[in-house]
């Protein structure tokens, strides 16, 4: 999928980071669709924006960081920041734009059990007001509870400053070329290595069919620009539709898998037994989901359809995404999943 051409005039774009995985995927979109581009972030860790992108370096921890900001008006900003409300608060009070888009998460929901949940009819969780800047540090996985909190409390900010004109998205699983830490990356690797390769069993030990979502993130770029230039206002999750774990890896597997793949079900009771993880780290069966996260990953994102959401076939994501890892290099131990020899040592306690 090649980017929308401009529906209207080149946008003043303002991107609140613009070097991480989401933020520099909107930046690559608005700059290829010829809008002109505007990225804020700290800019010392070697990472940078896309070609084509202005830099503004800025400690968003200090109070007066945007402070060079001030008096510039921008057509539209999206902010996207992870865990802290004082920088949104500080972002609202020194940026002038025209819309605004705050790129929130599926964890501000209190129920993650329950399929078919919409971003109108879900229940939140607390939003959690009292917080400073997140420190990885500290805390290293925050809870789903803290991590959702702050993210309400945050679109909360923007809703109020900006009179129910933003646009406010919740992705849920975020994938594609550039991820280097959440599951789905393991999948198009471990599938073009080919042989026996140990899967999660189709259902759960409860009988359940194990649920996937996800959301390319070029198509949720695609869409976060879209709704800019409309200047669009709303509150809509952004994911694919749900479909079956098992349906997923086969199309992960039809895509990108070697000619001797046999992809071989491993029971969650073996999982457990052999001590992996689910969903992600080490070890660990990437995409596996605790019964917690059925809701999460099955959510009904018509509402985001119908405001022009598109997402790509799984299968061209798992191209994109396998030959972005091969081009920076496979060899890197994985964030999420297993090594040959773990591996390995599944299989046989699965008795294969």
């Amino acid at each position: 999928m090649s980017p929308s051409p401009p529906t209207g005039p080149p946008l003043r774009l303002l991107v609140l980071g613009g070097t991480g995985f989401v933020s520099g995927a909107v930046a690559a979109e608005a700059l290829a669709r010829g809008h002109d581009v505007t990225c804020v972030a700290r800019g010392t860790g070697g990472a940078r924006p896309p070609a084509g992108a202005r830099l503004l370096r800025a400690d968003r921890n200090a109070p007066e960081g945007l402070a060079p900001l001030r008096g510039i008006r921008f057509d539209a900003a999206v902010e996207t920041a992870t865990l802290s409300l004082p920088w949104v608060r500080r972002a609202l009070r020194d940026v002038s734009a025209e819309h605004w888009t705050f790129i929130s998460s599926i964890s501000v929901y209190a129920d993650t059990y329950t399929p078919g949940q919409t971003a109108r009819t879900a229940r939140l969780r607390p939003a959690l007001t009292d917080v400073g800047t997140y420190d990885p540090t500290v805390d290293p996985e925050p809870s789903q509870a803290t991590y959702g909190g702050v993210k309400l409390a945050c679109e909360q900010a923007v809703r109020e400053a900006t009179g129910d004109t933003a646009f406010v998205v919740r992705p849920g699983l975020v994938v594609g070329p550039g991820d280097d830490v959440g599951p789905f990356g393991y999948w198009p690797l471990r599938m073009a290595r080919g042989r026996a390769a140990a899967v999660p069993a189709a259902h759960g030990a409860d009988g359940l069919a194990l649920p996937s979502q996800c959301v390319d993130v070029r198509d949720l770029a695609a869409w976060i620009v879209d709704r800019a230039a409309a200047r669009a206002s709303g509150v809509y999750d952004a994911a694919g539709p749900p479909v079956p774990l098992e349906s997923l890896l086969h199309e992960v597997a039809d895509a990108v898998g070697h000619s001797s793949l046999e992809l071989v079900p491993v029971p969650e009771d073996v999982l457990r037994e052999a001590g992996v993880r689910p969903w992600t780290g080490r070890p660990s069966m990437p995409l596996w989901p605790p019964r917690e996260l059925y809701g999460a990953l099955s959510r009904d994102v018509s509402s985001s359809f119908d405001a022009g959401l598109r997402v790509r076939p799984v299968s061209e994501t798992a191209q994109a995404v396998l030959s972005d890892r091969l081009g920076r290099g496979a060899g890197t131990p994985p964030v999420a999943g297993l090594t040959p020899v773990e591996e390995a040592s599944l299989l046989r306690l699965a008795g294969v």
